[in-house]
């Protein structure tokens, strides 16, 4: 078959796709099974066309520019379902039942036009490609834009899980509350250094009561929190060492000489204010 001629088929059976777009869009409505919003369905909607479109037009064209254009429509893709909050399988679906839909499109096309079999298998091959890697960029995409959200999420809880208080003019209370693990230790260190310094603070009170083990990596980190506040000026008191917690920091051979301790933080605060708190 001369290239030419291959180039007509091709162009053919593509215009045959693009002929049926709107039969094919209606049909995929009547066999979706989600449940949408109006300003999703037009999405969809949206969606079904361009889909439509690159899978037509992947047949008459280079593979590697529809691989080009199908990165872009995954990206606009995932960005929509991850701001309706909803599941990878939604995009995965269309594009696997577009798959079977154009698919039998184009071997009804291949038996009218009497492809040779060796023909036919080229392009469905192509086709194929092309599908698979539509799925490998939705995939990709979406684990990566949900990847970076969690970080973002997390990374603000954290933040809101460390808040530094001021309860008087020179004096903050820095309140922990569950587990300590490194990056929630280093975060300790980086708020309390830049919140007391921001804040002016003169003293601050870091409440122990809510971590429920104190453990070597835990203690070293609190105590590194209080040497670099020293050495801007800030004395430390820390409160809510039970005596568990006490005990286990002994047996560390944790050395609190020089750090105001205390029990619990109504005692700190008692003692800082100089006032008794009912």
């Amino acid at each position: 078959m001369s290239e030419q001629i291959k180039i007509d088929y091709l162009q053919i059976i593509s215009d045959k796709i693009l002929l049926e777009k709107q039969y094919l869009i209606k049909h995929k409505t009547q066999l979706d099974s989600h449940q949408t919003s109006n300003k999703l369905d037009s999405l969809l909607q949206e969606w079904r066309e361009n889909i439509i479109d690159i899978y037509a037009l992947s047949v008459a064209r280079d593979i590697e520019t529809s691989f080009s254009v199908l990165k872009e429509w995954g990206r606009e893709a995932v960005d929509t379902l991850v701001n309706f909050n909803l599941p990878l399988e939604i995009a995965l679906d269309e594009v696997r039942d577009y798959r079977n839909l154009i698919g039998h499109i184009i071997k009804d096309e291949a038996i009218k036009l009497n492809l040779p079999i060796a023909e036919f298998y080229d392009l469905l091959s192509d086709f194929d490609s092309v599908v698979d890697r539509a799925v490998h960029w939705l995939s990709i995409s979406y684990t990566r834009v949900f990847y970076t959200r969690i970080q973002v999420a997390e990374a603000s809880a954290l933040e809101l899980s460390i808040p530094v208080i001021k309860i008087s003019d020179k004096i903050g209370v820095l309140p922990i509350i569950g587990d300590i693990d490194t990056q929630r230790a280093q975060e300790l260190m980086n708020k309390a250094l830049m919140k007391s310094s921001e804040f002016s603070l003169e003293h601050l009170i870091i409440d122990l009561s809510g971590v429920p083990i104190i453990d070597t990596m835990v203690a070293d980190r609190i105590f590194k929190v209080v040497r670099a506040l020293s050495l801007l000026g800030i004395d430390t008191t820390l409160s809510g060492i039970r005596p568990e917690i006490a005990q286990t920091m002994v047996n560390l051979g944790v050395d609190v000489s020089g750090i105001i301790v205390t029990s619990n933080l109504q005692m700190a605060m008692e003692k800082l204010l100089k006032v008794k708190i009912a």
